[in-house]
């Protein structure tokens, strides 16, 4: 029977006719041109290789069979096969789809690989409109905040993190549009129970012309390990740094007993004098006067071993950082009282060269203080060492001073007279557990140095024109002492 298909060399797409038995009929010149660019292959070989079954299939339903796939060495064909049942043939109607087919191919292999991210990701991906309420959310929402994703959508931010105040969010929401990036951290409690902290990292998706918000991207994670892992290394830093400070008050204990031994006796003088003047004073009434005047004494030397308790005790007390205003002059002074008793045994000057203005930064005063004795005693242990060395009793000056610099920065320097080091020397010396005692641990300098970098400065040490090492801790304008910030102190001996 004559096919009732009539092929046309002006049609663009290869064209076959077939009969029941799949034998090709006729073809016209797109298919034969498409088997050249091919590198010469057979007609049949462009149609795909279960074309019998297609064939009877069509015929058989009486309809056409559109995107069957068909490839030829790098190319990809689809076929429309459309039946004439009068004449029991099939015209076979194909296109190249090679970048079309490629292009579907890498898209769905990308969103697997999306899907098996988000579906099997331990943190949140979320999507959320302008006003914070919940589009969609990732599977990972049921474990973290004990909600299905679909019971997220359309509930608000603040619904579902209860946790985040109204300043917290507003200031997310400034970022969000000013630099389309923002973190909020949020302690939770979880519908199953129990607090959990969260960190959460949101993008926002602009509108392409106007650049307004269109959507916001977040990914939150769950960092409550994290949280109780850095208290409990704060408490123990806390621990550490008391257990230091009890180790320095004992080295210093001799200067201890020197300062409260002073006013102690002159308390004792003055109230032994007092009485006697009392003796006398039937007999001569200015006696009187001078009773008053040494009870005033008393007094003042009373109140002085007071301070000196007050001052240790402040030193060795034990909780949470006190960070405020500390008054550098006053700090220093006092520092340099606890410290002039072991000066004066090894025979070194403690000099202090201070602005007739103090300079004020923010930190720990008991911090800090312990910080600058470790300074300063590890600084006559340098002028001892090289006294001895080099057997030179000229080495007898340690200088503690503070200043502001041109670039507006606040500076503690601590100038000994000890032999220095060099390069190597400077760099390996805050490294922890590095040290050039023989009883020491090496913690005393690398603590120090992690207390002013929680303060928001650096401790870092300069070879100084005397001949021995400047250790310089350095506050930038306006540094701001880090919250949480796990802050250790170590005695000097330690080095």
């Amino acid at each position: 029977m004559k096919s009732g298909f009539q092929l046309f060399d002006a049609e663009p797409q290869p064209c076959l006719v077939l009969s029941r038995d799949s034998t090709m009929l006729a073809f016209n010149g797109a298919a034969g041109s498409l088997c050249e660019r091919l590198g010469g292959v057979d007609v049949l070989a462009l149609l795909p290789v279960n074309r019998e079954a297609l064939v009877r299939a069509s015929l058989t339903q009486k309809r056409a069979l559109q995107d069957i796939e068909s490839r030829v060495g790098d190319s990809i064909l689809l076929w429309t096969f459309v039946p004439d049942v009068e004449s029991a043939t099939v015209l076979a109607r194909g296109r190249v789809a090679t970048d079309e087919i490629r292009l579907l191919d890498r898209a769905r292999t990308s969103d697997r690989l999306y899907r098996l991210i988000i579906e099997n990701t331990t943190d949140l991906i979320s999507r959320h409109s302008p006003d914070w309420c919940f589009i969609d959310a990732s599977p990972a929402s049921r474990r973290l905040l004990g909600y299905w994703p679909e019971e997220l959508r359309g509930k608000r931010f603040e619904e579902v993190f209860s946790g985040a105040s109204e300043r917290q969010l507003a200031e997310a929401y400034l970022s969000l549009q000013e630099q389309g990036y923002a973190t909020l951290t949020l302690n939770v409690i979880h519908p199953g129970g129990g607090k959990r902290w969260f960190e959460i990292a949101s993008r926002a998706i602009r509108e392409t012309y106007t650049g307004d918000v269109v959507e916001v991207v977040s990914v939150t994670r769950d960092i409550t390990a994290r949280v109780e892992s850095e208290a409990q290394n704060r408490r123990l830093a806390d621990e550490l740094a008391h257990s230091a400070r009890l180790a320095t008050i004992g080295e210093l204990a001799s200067g201890i007993a020197h300062e409260m031994n002073q006013p102690l006796a002159s308390i004792v003088n003055f109230a032994s004098a007092s009485q006697r003047y009392l003796q006398q004073a039937r007999q001569d009434s200015a006696c009187i006067e001078r009773v008053d005047e040494g009870l005033q004494r008393i007094i003042h030397y009373a109140n002085r071993a007071a301070e000196v308790i007050k001052r240790l005790r402040a030193f060795l007390r034990k909780g949470q950082q006190s960070i405020g205003p500390v008054r550098l002059n006053a700090l220093i002074a006092n520092v340099a009282r606890l410290c002039q008793w072991d000066a004066e045994k090894h025979a070194v000057l403690l000099e202090q060269r201070l602005p007739e203005s103090s300079l004020e930064i923010n930190a720990d005063p008991v911090l800090l203080e312990q910080v600058l004795i470790n300074l300063i005693r590890n600084g006559i242990d340098a002028i001892v060492e090289a006294r001895e060395t080099e057997n030179d009793s000229s080495r007898s000056r340690l200088v503690v001073s503070a200043h502001r610099n041109e670039a507006g920065e606040t500076l503690i320097e601590v100038t000994d007279q000890g032999c220095g080091l060099d390069e190597s020397g400077i760099r390996q010396m805050f490294t922890p557990f590095y040290t050039s005692k023989p009883q020491g641990l090496g913690l005393g300098l690398s603590m120090s140095r992690s207390i002013i970098e929680g303060f928001g400065g650096f401790l870092d040490a300069v070879p100084a024109e005397t001949g021995g090492l400047t250790l310089v801790c350095r506050f930038p304008p306006g540094a701001v002492p880090r919250q949480g910030q796990v802050n250790t102190g170590a005695s000097d001996s330690d080095d």
